[in-house]
């Protein structure tokens, strides 16, 4: 799965949604000719990243290179189980991404565009938005 080798801070505070931002980095087709656009807000963890990448993969088999746009990198912290409220902050549990409406999560190139559009969709049943498939 996908985790940083190293961060500069190991648990970070949890941040404030601030309205429907739109993203403005990483929106255009920069590698691949076909894309994956998201269109919600969310958290998406490294497992869920990971199980798409798959879908994608297994699908189109042999040929066409694919380009994951983005990098959990954000740790989340969880406490055990019946532990009582004080004692501190729980230890890391799993990494997420933060996306905003308009980055482009996956890119494909080499392969056609209904072999593509069919392994995008595969890989946006993986994923907690709802996301558009984006051509050059």
């Amino acid at each position: 799965m996908l985790m940083p080798k190293k961060v500069k801070h190991r648990k970070w505070q949890k941040g404030r949604r601030r309205g429907k931002g739109i993203e403005v980095r990483g929106s255009a087709l920069s590698f691949g000719s076909f894309g994956l656009k998201a269109l919600e807000s969310k958290w998406l963890t490294a497992r869920q990243i990971e199980a798409a990448r798959r879908a994608i993969i297994r699908y189109f088999k042999k040929g066409g290179k694919l380009w994951v746009r983005i990098f959990p990198d954000k740790p989340v912290t969880h406490k055990g189980t019946e532990v009582p409220m004080g004692g501190g902050k729980g230890s890391v549990d799993h990494y997420v991404f933060s996306i905003k409406p308009g980055r482009i999560i996956f890119e494909l190139e080499g392969i056609k565009e209904e072999v593509a559009r069919e392994a995008l969709a595969r890989a946006s049943d993986k994923l907690p938005i709802k996301t558009k498939f984006i051509k050059k």
